[in-house]
């Protein structure tokens, strides 16, 4: 096992080719994730709520949540139209894509684009995420990251759900990671996950007095402290600058552009996310860059 690692360490090439298939086996599982994971609280919920009026008031009127299971796992993956069984050979990550030029084998229904998109994000962010820490400990820590921060992006832009089942255990593994110094001093870490956290909330109740609305949800206040766990309360100033002008500059391409009504809010953790990912590599250049510009 040495021997292999020492070879990676030493051959680039080979290093990226293995990241990049294992990325694309970890996009497709995202995919189950991205798809699955906001059922599965829906029906929680939902569940949940059944159990509550019960309890109070007796059987509520109407059938019962669905109880069957359904997780990450069970039921097998299969076609949404036609409910065609995925085949192993039809779930191999962008080649049965490719194969299968976009549709269902069995009904012909064209395959959402997110598919084979999220695999080759998952895996060409992870080959940048090697590249750049290349074969050690925060290049494993800053692959979970980034595979959770994918998640959550695509979760936030099908569903404005940051759901707090991937948020908060990356937020405390970022705090844990960082007891030793991993990416930065564990004062920084536990500062920045208040601070992120904080901020957002005082941005949010301030706005809230102001219009009456609400400008964003709490996952966004956990997810900006998830990132100040990870990369320390310096950072966060880079990241809100980065993800606001981000997600100004979508929304009024996208005003002026596809007409979208500007009373419909955009989902704002994609740009935390994006953000967030680019301060894990770059923040200190993008930082060190600024001060010797200004100054």
């Amino acid at each position: 096992m040495s021997d292999i690692l020492t070879f990676l360490a030493e051959d680039l090439f080979w290093l990226l080719l293995l990241t990049g298939l294992v990325g694309l086996v970890i996009g497709s599982f995202l995919n189950v994730v991205i798809h699955r994971l906001p059922i599965m609280l829906e029906r929680q919920w939902a569940q949940d709520a059944y159990g509550y009026f019960e309890a109070s008031q007796g059987p509520p009127p109407g059938e019962p949540p669905a109880s069957t299971p359904y997780n990450l796992i069970v039921p097998r993956s299969a076609c949404p139209h036609c409910n065609h069984q995925i085949s192993a050979l039809e779930n191999i990550p962008l080649l049965s894509y490719l194969f299968l030029r976009g549709r269902c084998r069995a009904c012909g229904t064209r395959i959402s684009w997110q598919y084979p998109l999220v695999e080759l994000a998952s895996a060409g962010l992870s080959m940048v995420v090697v590249w750049y820490f290349g074969l050690s400990w925060e290049a494993l820590a800053a692959l979970v990251l980034t595979w959770a921060l994918l998640a959550l992006a695509v979760i936030d832009l099908r569903t404005t759900l940051l759901p707090d089942v991937i948020t908060l255990p990356i937020l405390w593994l970022g705090l844990v990671l960082n007891l030793s110094g991993l990416f930065t001093d564990a004062t920084s870490s536990l500062l920045g996950a208040v601070a992120g956290y904080m901020s957002l909330w005082l941005v949010y109740q301030a706005f809230r007095l102001l219009t009456g609305k609400e400008g964003m949800g709490f996952g966004d206040f956990k997810l900006f402290a998830l990132l100040g766990a990870w990369l320390g309360w310096q950072m966060l100033p880079l990241i809100i600058l980065l993800s606001a002008f981000t997600g100004a500059l979508v929304g009024l391409t996208l005003i002026l552009l596809r007409g979208r009504d500007r009373n419909i809010p955009l989902p704002f953790g994609p740009y935390l996310a994006a953000a967030g990912w680019i301060a894990l590599l770059w923040g200190e250049d993008i930082m060190q860059l600024y001060l010797r510009s200004a100054f």
